[in-house]
């Protein structure tokens, strides 16, 4: 269900917008998203871990706030941003 130490350095630096940044919307938003990928696979698995489906609505809605928040700011870095992780959205 969680990631490993790896998979989120691999994360950090792909999506890291300058050298040592880890905080940026952009990372946190990569991050969140393999976090989400991961429970998906999980609860189809266990159809009835309604615990960690309530985790995994939370994290969706961090994800929904951190890109209403990039897309207030720079239209362009929001679009590019939802290319790159292949978001409906």
């Amino acid at each position: 269900m969680s990631i490993t130490q790896e998979r989120k350095q691999e994360l950090i630096k792909e999506y890291a917008t300058a050298e040592g940044d880890t905080g940026s919307p952009e990372v946190q938003v990569a991050v969140l998203s393999e976090r989400i990928k991961n429970l998906t696979e999980h609860l189809k698995e266990h159809k009835k871990d309604f615990h960690s489906r309530r985790g995994l609505l939370i994290m969706v809605g961090q994800r929904r706030r951190l890109l209403d928040y990039v897309k207030s700011k720079d239209v362009k870095r929001y679009e590019g941003l939802v290319q790159r992780l292949g978001l409906r959205r």
